[in-house]
């Protein structure tokens, strides 16, 4: 579409994932293909398994352990993005020869069907729930520029959204939103917490409740952890 997104207010600003990029990536024609995170993770955890809560929930103890000529060891953290910078993945290192990979977690009050965003800078790859939902090498030509509304699935309850951007040179953006109603019923996360353990917290205390009072079962495997 090339249409320009700007003035849309959804933008997700708060993510969670490594406190720092994958570097010296050789640029995103040579990383696009590669799953850096099974990777810096020794196959601990792959692309695919970090867009799945229990994968998720693994990011608690294991650290993305990349070596020296490709950023080091990485904790996880909540972290933010001005979908307005067309710099956002920078995030203080390198600029160029990058790869950032950022989760947010929706929540939703029943199995829906969403419409996604995103924008990018250059190469993006998105999955939901272990399932890859997006793979465009284009650049969308602006921070705030969307060349394609996606529609996808959400499951009541958690829903992992999984963003990786792969940058060769020049601008260096990831930027996602989804349709008003979405954002309207669900709650995005990261949204108040600023550190993993907070995010944590959070995303427990966030999801549906059944009629009986009880929380589902997803909750419950989140704050068995806390």
């Amino acid at each position: 579409m090339n249409e320009s997104h700007a003035d849309n207010e959804n933008w997700i600003t708060k993510w969670y994932g490594p406190d720092g990029n994958y570097e010296n990536n050789g640029g995103f024609q040579i990383s696009g293909s590669r799953d850096l995170i099974e990777e810096g993770t020794k196959g601990k955890l792959t692309q695919l398994s970090l867009s799945t809560l229990a994968g998720l929930k693994k990011t608690q103890t294991i650290k993305m352990a990349w070596d020296g000529d490709h950023g080091g060891t990485r904790d996880w953290t909540v972290f933010e993005l001005d979908p307005a910078n067309q710099d956002n993945m920078n995030r203080g290192g390198p600029a160029n020869h990058i790869d950032t990979y950022a989760v947010c977690v929706v929540a939703a009050p029943k199995d829906m069907k969403a419409v996604m965003s995103p924008a990018h800078d250059d190469y993006a790859q998105i999955w939901i729930n272990g399932d890859k939902w997006y793979n465009n090498t284009t650049w969308t030509g602006g921070a705030q520029v969307v060349n394609y509304n996606i529609e996808v699935k959400l499951e009541k309850g958690t829903n992992v959204v999984l963003y990786r951007c792969g940058e060769t040179g020049g601008a260096a953006y990831l930027n996602l939103h989804f349709d008003d109603n979405t954002h309207k019923v669900c709650k995005i996360y990261p949204d108040n917490s600023e550190n993993q353990k907070d995010f944590f917290r959070e995303i427990a205390g966030g999801f549906p409740v059944d009629p009986t009072g009880k929380a589902t079962t997803t909750w419950a495997d989140i704050k068995q952890n806390h």
